[in-house]
């Protein structure tokens, strides 16, 4: 309980996190750690082609190895009607190729055995015939109407086509063109990318035969949806089936999909009748689990001579591999990708997009961001900035005059978001404060003027995040709405029960100061559980900057509701009627009689012992909430770049971030999360991709091809911020204590074609890697002259 002069240390307070007691001693518990008794090991055969067909398995001599268990292919799988399960977009995935095989690193067979040497010995000895298919490895040549055919086992798919969307007034937009003075276009590639966390996927599945009690334990940021998803699949009843989620080490969102391993685990599990593991390589990571990015894009504004922006049209091509298993929204189907116009009051915009399979791993993933949301940003700003050297403006000033005001809010978009609020020049003019932008510009040509290659980079950026109102927002019908679920203890003390779930965001600190801010109990004392489906209120998950809004949310709700019944016990206890009682920082008093006080501690415990006739023992509650609408929490950042013209290589010499999430639970660990994501964009614009050679091989299967930032190459960040509350959520937040950081790649890369614009070079794909930028420079003449 709280003392006299002791602060209630709820929202706006840097407390400490509280799970980092047991990581920093090495006491978390992750998927690796768990063994149980009888357990069996699995490990998965992958094809090494891209397109293939398969003629024949023959695994013999796997089987015969001491130690192995079992040998599970794809037609053992389909006489349990296992073969195929549904993907998170409502399409049909293969667990084990019974057909073909449509990307490289396709699962194909498994190996259960004793220990994991044996299994993975064993996969060596099965032997498959394939017959080799042209692969597909551009979502271009997919759309061709020559090119074979990747889903041959949906009946009627004759193309290689999956969707056809859009958003906005076409007519509208078609008008603002017919009208312009000055029309910008670009092309540009957001290239495949992987969240990479340090822990890679991987279950235990441990199905009792005699009750029929299956008990998984899995590295899932949407543990209830996955129940459901297992139920649907298995056939299981879902009363029976019992998802943990421990502690896991990163997610970002590749932890979302359910993966065919999950399902062999199981169904081993189910027909052997002991646990089975199952961890994934980092190459299988890579390889075969959900990807980022990989749109094409193609971006067109229309523009008054004065700058002023009057219309957006956009088209896409989106590679999803081998099948359709973006995990977003069912009913949007490139996620919110239509939250490009950004922060820029664009009066007509209309996008278009295409879907396409091809011969790589499927299963698009919001890669630290909402749905989709960081390659809508990235174009956006990469085309305004283009717009401003076209037009002979600069960047900052062309953005400032296209600004949704401040008075505007809400503000409808051109493709129907509502935006809440937002003051987007106040989080510009900070950012240009803080980078000494004007200053800056002076230098800039002072450099240029001596051959030096230094380049300003800007990027705004509106995301949109919170999913979901039910009434648009669901995947396979799950509406994402989460829930809390909050026991106050005779002692005064309590427990929190969120249904998403946390990779390292920090939710049993972060959620326990919300339920501190609500009723007064120190963060200390509010125990958070989450990840087990048997002990959990049900919800979507985490992922998409979505956990805090909704569920968060949903616990300020719980906590109000928890608070309502503890003032009718003080009114009890203080022998008032309950209108004449105030509660303020976890104590009841009476309204013109302050020294009359009952602590939130005291009404709990009367909540079991001395309760109100006619009420119900006890002080707990759940809550379930839909959000009214989506949050949109906005940001500017600058980036500052040396480039050696004689090398390619690029540096950063600043990085200004700023960044307005609303009021932020936890100043502290708002700001790691902001870090990460910087690093993240950093990471994209300078080194990290996964691409393809013309057979399908995977190029970046393993952390020497695919490179991810170190200590050593990230930059130095510096970070501001603005506070712009949200008029929609109980916690006054728009999406606090998650930061998707959705510009920073765009800022990077303007700031490189900043620098090299003089030269002629006027666009490049990222990653900006240095043989690619000497190569432009080369290409250019290797002049800085203008």
């Amino acid at each position: 309980m709280a003392t006299e002069t002791e602060e209630i240390r709820g929202l706006g307070h840097r407390v400490k996190r509280k799970e980092d007691d047991r990581f920093i001693q090495g006491k978390g518990t992750y998927i690796d750690d768990i063994k149980l008794p009888g357990m069996l090991h699995m490990a998965i055969l992958r094809s090494p082609y891209a397109h293939a067909t398969i003629t024949g398995i023959d695994a013999a001599k796997a089987q015969a190895i001491p130690g192995v268990v079992a040998v599970v292919t794809g037609e053992l799988m389909a006489q349990h009607n296992l073969a195929w399960m549904p993907t998170m977009s409502g399409d049909t995935q293969a667990v084990l190729a019974t057909d073909k095989v449509r990307f490289q690193g396709q699962e194909v067979a498994a190996v259960i055995a004793e220990d994991v040497y044996t299994a993975k010995d064993a996969l060596e000895l099965i032997a498959v015939e394939y017959e080799p298919i042209e692969p597909v490895v551009t979502p271009q040549r997919a759309m061709e109407p020559n090119a074979p055919v990747i889903r041959t086992d949906k009946e009627g798919q004759d193309s290689n086509h999956i969707y056809h969307w859009e958003s906005g007034d076409k007519d509208a937009t078609d008008k603002a063109f017919a009208g312009a003075d000055v029309v910008v276009a670009l092309d540009t590639f957001y290239p495949r990318s992987h969240p990479a966390p340090v822990e890679t996927c991987g279950c235990v599945a441990d199905i009792n035969p005699a009750t029929g009690q299956a008990t998984i334990y899995m590295t899932s940021q949407a543990p209830h949806a996955i129940r459901t998803v297992f139920a649907l699949v298995a056939g299981l009843p879902e009363e029976n089936i019992r998802i943990v989620s421990p502690d896991i080490g990163g997610g970002f969102g590749n932890k979302v999909p359910v993966y065919p391993g999950y399902v062999v685990a199981t169904a081993a599990s189910l027909l052997l009748g002991r646990p089975v593991k199952w961890i994934e390589d980092r190459t299988e990571n890579l390889i075969s689990t959900g990807f980022a990015r990989d749109f094409h894009m193609h971006g067109e504004m229309a523009l008054k001579d004065d700058g002023t922006m009057t219309g957006l049209r956009v088209s896409l091509l989106a590679d999803e591999g081998a099948f359709h298993a973006d995990a977003q929204p069912s009913k949007f189907k490139v996620g919110l990708f239509h939250i490009v116009t950004g922060s820029y009051d664009l009066p007509a915009a209309h996008v278009t997009a295409d879907g396409a399979y091809t011969n790589k791993a499927p299963g698009g993933v919001a890669y630290r961001c909402s749905f989709r949301v960081t390659e809508a940003s990235y174009l956006i700003e990469r085309l305004v900035q283009n717009a401003a050297y076209e037009l002979a403006m600069d960047p900052a000033d062309l953005r400032l005059k296209n600004f949704i005001e401040k008075d505007q809010f809400p503000y409808t978009s051109a493709t129907g978001f509502v935006y809440d609020s937002g003051d987007y020049h106040a989080a510009m003019n900070l950012a240009l404060e803080k980078v000494s932008y004007r200053e800056l510009r002076k230098q800039q040509e002072e450099a240029r003027a001596r051959g030096e290659l230094v380049g300003i980079g800007l990027a705004s950026f509106t995301e949109v995040v919170g999913a979901g109102p039910h009434k648009d927002y669901d995947i396979l019908g799950l509406k994402m709405n989460d829930g809390a679920e909050l026991r106050i203890h005779p002692t005064g003390k309590a427990i929190l029960k969120i249904s998403v779930q946390t990779q390292g965001q920090g939710h049993e600190t972060t959620f326990a100061q919300i339920v501190a801010e609500e009723l007064g109990i120190q963060p200390e004392d509010v125990k958070v559980m989450h990840g087990d489906t048997d002990n959990t209120p049900y919800g979507l998950g985490t992922y998409a900057s979505r956990s805090t809004p909704v569920s968060g949310a949903a616990t300020a709700m719980v906590a109000r509701r928890v608070r309502e019944k503890a003032a009718r016990i003080a009114a009890h206890l203080l022998e008032v009627s309950q209108e004449d009682v105030e509660f303020s920082k976890g104590k009841f008093s009476v309204k013109g009689a302050p020294d009359k006080v009952v602590t939130i501690q005291d009404a709990a415990f009367a909540a079991y012992t001395n309760f109100p006739d006619g009420m119900e023992a006890g002080l707990e509650g759940v809550y379930y909430y839909d959000p009214p609408n989506l949050t949109f929490p906005f940001g500017t950042y600058a980036v500052v770049v040396e480039v050696d013209p004689d090398t390619g290589v690029w540096k950063v010499r600043r990085m200004v971030a700023v960044d307005d999430c609303g009021v932020r639970i936890n100043p502290m660990i708002v700001e790691g999360q902001i870090h990460g994501g910087l690093c993240e964009g950093f990471g994209i614009a300078a080194m990290e991709q996964i691409t393809f050679d013309e057979n399908g091989n995977c190029i970046g299967a393993n952390f020497t091809d695919y490179l991810l930032p170190t200590a050593w190459e990230t930059p130095r960040f510096e970070l501001g911020e603005t506070v712009t509350p949200s008029p929609h959520h109980p916690i006054g937040a728009k999406g606090v204590g998650e930061s998707a950081t959705v510009g920073s790649p765009a800022a990077f890369v303007n700031a490189v074609i900043d620098a090299l614009w003089p030269l002629g070079v006027r666009n490049i794909d990222m990653p900006l890697t240095s043989a690619k930028v000497w190569e432009a420079i080369q290409a250019a003449g290797g002049s800085t002259s203008t």
